[in-house]
């Protein structure tokens, strides 16, 4: 008798997974809460503006994504991002500054003083960490590249990435190889080196190397390929309400069209945000919910405008701009949406997608949201020289946006392993294991249909 896979949500992570298990053969079924896949990718399009209200992009880092891309059918779809949005810029006394690239640039830029250039040419010299797991990102950054590096580069940088604060999060989880790079190789500049050479031998490229993509119709349509790839295989508007061991296998109790359902199977995948799990699994395993309440979500507002070309006073010749704390704007950075990829807005104008909240500023949203809307559209207006008001605007809040690598994750990290080890059957997966991006979470998946085939077979 075939063993049957359950998968809960219909997200990148668990909708990529169940495509490689029924691509396989195995017999597999997803359970999703909503009317249509895709979780945190959503896509919508009005008045010409493309709004990509979760990811606005992935990064090719792994060759499963073209694969992936190419079988289900959007190869002509996928887009890759402009050459013109490759510049990053960081705000800093009111004024946007390239991110330096090159060493040249490194050594002609205003952003960093003399001093603190002088600093990031200690990195060789800088011996490894004895804090080991337990250190933020901002102690590790601070030890070998010094402050103003930390407070001009990775603060920017983290809440680009995480909405979140260098000070919290683990340099071991949320960044693991930065992290590897000292322990594996001693120094960053010198593992940098070594890094690029193993790479090329897997196939594989960093996150810097690596190109961004998109496609023409947003983030969303890469979800809803794989969902169309599993017509059949996906009951939407399920709400899943326990989880329960039932002799040899396990029974999930869910909730669908009014009716209570169940499904018996023999492994159930769950790729849902981790507050969501625990929930489903409060009455299976008291220190599992634990853990998973124990992972911070910080509320994020994704703000999108639209402006008319001839409005705008400053060139638009890159990726956006992050914002520093020390700055103390009222959001985290902005990007440059129509300067990346084609589709995002009216050939007359142009659109940004601008970052608000997170856990840097989680009070914020003790203001009316409208409030805060026209004050960041102010400050905005200002770093670009905008002179009118947002022709086109829109706005998607996400109460619980992206997870935390918080210093101390690491004790998930095992327990979550120990937990799939003590619980044959069960595999926990999502965004807050192994990484939070797009490419993140579909190299992972097939990380998640190996452990799946190991059970079966």
């Amino acid at each position: 008798m075939s063993k049957k896979i359950v998968v809960l949500g219909a997200g990148i992570s668990g909708l990529s997974t169940a495509y490689l298990l029924h691509k396989n053969g195995y017999d597999v079924t997803v359970l999703e809460k909503n009317k249509e896949a895709g979780g945190s990718m959503e896509s919508s399009v009005e008045k010409g503006f493309l709004f990509d209200k979760g990811p606005n992009s992935g990064l090719e880092t792994s060759p499963l994504i073209k694969q992936l891309v190419d079988e289900i059918g959007l190869t002509d779809e996928m887009v890759y991002a402009n050459k013109e949005g490759g510049k990053r810029y960081i705000l800093r006394n009111e004024e946007l500054h390239p991110l330096p690239m090159t060493p040249k640039a490194l050594l002609e830029t205003k952003l960093f003083s003399f001093k603190g250039k002088l600093r990031l040419f200690g990195e060789p010299f800088i011996g490894r960490s004895k804090e080991g797991y337990y250190q933020s990102i901002a102690q590790f950054v601070e030890r070998r590249l010094g402050r103003e590096f930390l407070d001009y580069a990775i603060n920017p940088f983290v809440a680009g990435v995480y909405a979140g604060n260098p000070e919290d999060l683990s340099v071991k989880s949320a960044f693991p190889k930065l992290y590897e790079l000292e322990e594996k190789y001693g120094g960053l500049i010198k593992g940098t080196i070594q890094g690029i050479r193993e790479r090329s031998k897997r196939a594989e490229k960093s996150k810097q190397a690596a190109k961004m993509f998109s496609f023409k119709s947003g983030m969303q349509a890469f979800p809803k390929a794989l969902a169309n790839k599993l017509r059949g295989k996906i009951t939407y508007f399920a709400e899943v309400k326990s989880i329960e061991k039932d002799g040899e296998q396990y029974k999930i109790t869910f909730i669908n069209a009014n009716q209570t359902d169940v499904i018996k199977c023999d492994i159930i995948i769950s790729t849902i945000p981790a507050y969501q799990a625990s929930e489903i699994f409060k009455e299976y395993n008291a220190d599992l919910v634990n853990h998973l309440n124990d992972i911070y979500y910080p509320a994020t507002l994704a703000l999108y405008l639209g402006y008319k070309k001839n409005v705008i006073g400053r060139p638009l010749d890159g990726f956006g701009y992050l914002i520093p704390a020390k700055e103390r704007k009222s959001y985290l950075g902005a990007i440059w949406s129509s300067v990346i990829f084609p589709n995002r807005a009216p050939d007359d104008s142009a659109s940004f997608t601008l970052f608000v909240g997170g856990a840097r500023s989680p009070e914020i949203f003790s203001m009316d949201k409208q409030v805060i809307i026209k004050k960041v559209i102010a400050e905005f207006n200002s770093i670009m020289k905008i002179t009118e008001q947002p022709y086109y605007t829109a706005y998607r809040y996400w109460s619980k946006a992206i997870p935390q690598y918080n210093i101390g994750y690491i004790e998930h990290e095992k327990y979550f392993d120990q937990f799939e080890k003590e619980n044959p059957g069960l595999i926990i997966s999502g965004n807050f294991r192994g990484g939070i991006s797009v490419g993140d979470c579909v190299k992972n998946s097939e990380d998640v249909f190996n452990k799946a085939v190991r059970l079966i077979d």
